[in-house]
């Protein structure tokens, strides 16, 4: 049987080699860093996940060396195959920047301002999202949809004022068990995610419907407005579980297990298990085994530096792997930020961070 064709595609600035039928998207996180798109309904591990969110969307400048025209319009990454010789900009486009700046405004045109009080922030990709690309006014004048709280079960509450319409959830109660209940109903700006006739989520993995929601649609009941996740200390653990994998991460403050979910690798999806099927959970690790004396501690979690959760307790910590530098074709990134050259205040022989004195006004160019 002969092997996979490797082909070339370099994505802003860096060329990497991919085996034929890679996505840009796939591509691109090989590379990581900045270079990979962000993505809201993409789950590598969800078959028939992607193309629902536009966030991903990326400029193919060259097709491929066979036929090198530029694609005509911005193409989502996580549905487009690579191309021997395909030449993508994802932040070296200013195109695919305006354009995910309009993806965030319309994904928040109904999402509420509830960070304050929402279980997820701090991990919400959304909330990451528009911080990144987003804007600091919307244009939005009409009144934002809203929808009652819905609780699906004894142990899940649907938020569905928050809900993004990304279909993770649906995806993964139709791959995962054996009787999906809960889908979307209605169509246009009255699309929600709900049961029919208010029925309960009863299935012993459906509780993996919280790790895959991108915001705070889906929240954990027993974990509600428990604690903030900035104050709890991840921790890796296991148990001998007969229905899943029982590789875990335990949310802890103290002695005191907060909650529990299933391990996030950096792209914030669940991770592979040893075992080496995908780390999915059942519901009995996930809600009924809530003491330190139910689990086997394997050490605390290696958390992204970039995550408010790795407040003070920083694991394993590498240096990431900084691809801006690539991106600009060797520049140094500092000489974006030369203040020398943007303001013009402090003279050229100054560096003020390195005056052994508090600054003077004869450090300045009168």
């Amino acid at each position: 049987m002969s092997e996979q064709p490797l082909f070339k595609v370099t994505i802003d600035n860096i060329t990497i080699e991919v085996p034929a039928g890679t996505t840009i998207l796939e591509a691109a996180r090989k590379i990581g860093g900045e270079v990979a798109p962000p993505t809201m309904c993409y789950y590598s591990k969800l078959k028939g996940s992607g193309g629902k969110c536009r966030t991903c969307l990326v400029e193919v400048s060259k097709g491929s060396e066979k036929d090198p025209r530029p694609m005509p319009k911005l193409v989502a990454s996580c549905r487009t195959t690579i191309m021997d010789g395909m030449e993508v900009k994802n932040i070296t486009s200013p195109k695919v920047l305006d354009a995910r700046a309009g993806v965030v405004e319309f994904l928040l045109l109904n999402h509420p301002l509830d960070c304050p009080i929402c279980d997820q922030a701090g991990e919400c990709h959304l909330q990451d999202l528009s911080y990144e690309h987003g804007k600091e006014k919307t244009r939005y004048e009409f009144q934002k949809r809203v929808f009652h709280k819905v609780d699906l079960g004894d142990k899940i509450q649907l938020h569905m004022t928050r809900c993004i319409l990304c279909y993770r959830c649906v995806f993964t109660a139709d791959q995962l068990t054996t009787n999906r209940e809960h889908g979307i109903l209605d169509r246009g700006d009255h699309s929600q995610i709900a049961t029919f006739i208010q029925k309960n989520l009863q299935n012993d993995f459906i509780g993996n419907v919280i790790d895959v929601c991108p915001v705070g649609a889906l929240t954990d009941k027993t974990f509600r407005f428990k604690n903030r996740v900035w104050f709890t200390k991840p921790v890796d653990a296991h148990r001998d579980c007969d229905k899943c994998c029982g590789e875990v991460q335990l949310w802890m403050r103290g002695d005191e297990v907060y909650r529990v979910t299933a391990r996030k690798d950096e792209w914030g999806e669940v991770k592979e298990s040893s075992k080496g099927s995908t780390g999915w959970i059942c519901n009995e690790c996930r809600f009924d085994k809530k003491k330190v004396s139910d689990w086997i501690i394997e050490g605390p979690s290696n958390i992204n530096r970039h995550s408010v959760i790795s407040q003070g307790h920083y694991v394993g910590l590498k240096k990431p792997n900084e691809t801006l530098s690539k991106v600009m074709q060797g520049r140094d990134p500092k000489l974006l930020m030369n203040i020398h050259e943007v303001s013009e205040v402090n003279k050229e022989n100054i560096q003020l961070s390195l005056l052994e004195r508090p600054a003077h006004s004869n450090d300045f160019n009168q």
